[in-house]
């Protein structure tokens, strides 16, 4: 169905190829999975397929790519629309319409089908990918999952031959991303249709893939072979993989499954281990004026009228929200980075958050976590003074966020949006640096250091454009992280990016938090939660449903629970690097 011949792509002005030497062949009726680290070309091959590249990005493209028959050199992107359908790493570039019903039938209408065929392809859609109750709403007013799935489902109505996907579960919550890629599996399966995947997140589609295709390194010829195959030679893998490699288990387990039945032995090994010292580890960091934190269980609520209180670390919640006096301006400096009190914020008439209580200590990591929809950025947002709360009140370092000048915010709290495009306004990435180093105050070359610690090989004459969605993330980071402020929020900070490069954040992070700045990030990537969150708050409906340390909420979830915890389970280890340290 697809097929590539000795393919390079040299962008203009590029020195070397981006990609070369990649030839094989996607039969049909398959799911193949296009893995790599960041920048290797992965979104270029994708790009060949569906005729973008180079129609529409320029450059050379040397060698041939067919689908379906039809070479994409001479078959413009439009003439292949109705065998190909895409999705890229921007669900907002693709949308055309204003409301997610008239988006799902748009493609539709193009090829020229029948309304009534438009009519129950349009019903399917939105039932497969839980997108009835937002039929109606403007795709402006989504959050960037529900952005994602609405982008996903655009291309799905008009039943195309063949699927490309570029980090398709990216912005998706576990559960959602499990039906996205349920249903793809399905379409392959039971219709025949062809998909290629690009995807960093290995942890959710690996075990979805028929066949893997490795992009090692940049410019380098790609491996092909069944998942196994490949994950035995990868530079990226999941957990799984890296816990299967640690225990010398073969073949390497490629699903949860298939790793518990294993892990019988390594249990045994682990038994009596002391799986808390790295969560006492992490906690280590916290500022010592404040009680230290116990290993209390999460404190849940089931009642929709009355939100779980966050509360300072040690403390203890007795009082009923109800009940609490109304809050007054404190007469001396508080212990916390952040205040949040009885918090409700009303967007569009939608309800976003309701009776939100929290509070962020210096050197404390939070993850706040939830479905697609659930109030996570808007809580965020809140925190850095971009939403005006309907009702309770907001303290960042002693300011009222949404009241206090950028100019003075921006040396209390910053924020990296899901967009980093939002950030980045220069002509180059060296442009960026600069004017991050003199807005910060910073000594020049600050900003820089720290693109380079994240992904060594940006170069300083790139346009951020032109950066691949996981660099233009790294250098949107880098660009908050210049003036370090006490208060760091991220809002799905490893979106695009690779294992290597998380490994780089996470230290980056870990060494800011341990300098006393306080973290909080909106993730859907449980592995970054269970590698560097002190605390997990779980959030739906805008309300917070559970609250405490990030081993007792993840582990009682199995939504939001990390592959190794999974498999050691009912052990509460987190991650592949408390198990090796445990064994060692």
């Amino acid at each position: 169905m697809i097929r590539f011949e000795d393919v390079s792509v040299t962008y203009d002005g590029a020195l070397e190829p981006s990609v070369q030497g990649v030839d094989f062949e996607v039969p049909e009726g398959e799911l193949v999975l296009l893995v790599g680290p960041s920048g290797v070309g992965k979104s270029t091959v994708l790009g060949a397929v569906s005729g973008l590249v180079p129609h529409f990005t320029g450059g050379t493209l040397r060698g041939r790519v067919t689908v379906a028959g039809r070479d994409t050199r001479t078959h413009k992107p439009r003439e292949l629309a109705d065998v190909v359908g895409t999705v890229g790493q921007d669900p907002l570039s693709h949308f055309v319409t204003d409301t997610v019903e008239d988006e799902l039938a748009y493609g539709m209408e193009s090829l020229g089908l029948a309304p009534d065929v438009m009519r129950r392809r349009v019903e399917e859609t939105l039932d497969l990918l839980g997108l009835t109750d937002l039929r109606s709403r403007p795709i402006a007013t989504l959050s960037g999952g529900q952005q994602q799935r609405v982008a996903i489902g655009s291309v799905l109505t008009p039943h195309p031959k063949v699927l490309i996907l570029d980090e398709p579960t990216s912005a998706l919550d576990p559960a959602a991303a499990e039906e996205v890629l349920a249903v793809l599996q399905r379409l392959v399966h039971d219709l025949g249709t062809t998909v290629l995947m690009a995807e960093h997140r290995l942890e959710r589609v690996i075990q979805y893939a028929d066949q893997v295709v490795l992009l090692p390194s940049p410019g380098a010829p790609p491996i092909l072979g069944t998942p196994a195959e490949v994950m035995a030679v990868s530079p990226v893998y999941p957990p799984v993989v890296a816990l299967g490699r640690l225990a010398d288990w073969s073949p390497l387990p490629l699903t949860v499954r298939d790793a518990r039945r294993r892990a019988t032995d390594l249990r045994q090994r682990l038994e009596g281990q002391d799986c808390n010292a790295a969560l006492q580890g992490r906690e280590a960091v916290l500022d010592l004026r404040l009680p230290p934190r116990g290993r209390d269980q999460p404190q849940w609520t089931g009642n929709s009228d009355e939100s779980a209180p966050s509360t300072p670390l040690g403390a203890t919640a007795t009082t009923p929200r109800w009940f609490r006096r109304k809050r007054t301006e404190p007469t001396q400096p508080s212990p916390h980075t952040a205040e949040v009190q009885a918090l409700a914020v009303t967007r569009d008439r939608i309800q976003a958050l309701r009776h939100v209580d929290l509070t962020v200590t210096p050197g404390e990591t939070i993850a706040l976590m939830g479905r697609n929809g659930a109030g996570k950025s808007t809580l965020l947002n809140t925190l850095v003074g971009l939403v005006e709360p309907s009702a309770g009140t907001v303290h960042v370092g002693g300011a009222v966020p949404h009241r206090t000048p950028p100019r003075d915010l921006v040396r209390k709290v910053g924020l990296v949006p899901q967009e980093p495009r939002d950030l980045l306004y220069a002509d180059t990435v060296a442009a960026e640096c600069t004017s991050a180093d003199a807005d910060a105050g910073a000594a020049p070359g600050t900003c820089r250091t720290l693109v380079s610690e994240l992904l060594p090989d940006i170069p300083d004459d790139v346009h951020p454009r032109d950066l691949s969605e996981g660099q233009r993330l790294t250098l949107a980071l880098a660009v908050v992280l210049t003036a370090k402020p006490p208060l760091l929020l991220l809002d799905e900070p490893t979106r695009g990016l690779d294992y290597a490069a998380k490994a780089r954040l996470l230290g980056i992070l870990r060494g800011l938090a341990a300098e006393g700045h306080a973290i909080v990030l909106a993730t859907h990537d449980v592995e970054l939660a269970a590698e560097l969150a002190h605390r997990v708050i779980l959030l739906a409906d805008g309300e917070v449903i559970a609250d405490g340390p990030a081993a007792d909420v993840v582990v009682a979830s199995p939504s939001f629970a990390p592959q190794v915890a999974k498999i050691l389970a009912p052990q509460q280890w987190l991650t592949v690097a408390e198990v090796r340290e445990a064994l060692a």
